[in-house]
């Protein structure tokens, strides 16, 4: 475990980047988040990072089908809103652990 600062707020993190703390988590955090991987954000990544935080509050196991079955966006696009690993990449900049779908 590791402290980092980002936008602003200490946080603790994992040896990969991801948030120890769901809680500490907030828009600034995931926009920073994001361009450290070379994403914009915008309204449809966020209602995306939503409905992954709402999902993983429910203890649900993520997916990338079952963002594909959102309603917010289709598999195709997902890959597109966050390119080269989006389960990996849209949840760690939600701020929630990694799923254990992805290496």
């Amino acid at each position: 475990m590791a402290q980092k600062t980002i936008a602003g707020k200490n946080v603790e993190v994992t040896d990969e980047g991801y948030l120890q703390d769901f809680n500490q988590w907030n828009e600034d955090i995931a926009k920073e988040l994001a361009q450290e991987e070379g994403i914009e954000l915008g309204d449809q990544h966020f209602e995306v990072l939503r409905f992954l935080r709402e999902k993983h509050e429910e203890g649900a196991n993520l997916t990338i089908r079952k963002v594909g079955k959102s309603g917010i966006t289709d598999i195709k696009g997902f890959y597109s809103l966050f390119p080269g690993g989006p389960l990996k990449k849209a949840s760690k900049i939600a701020g929630i652990p990694k799923p254990t779908s992805c290496v």
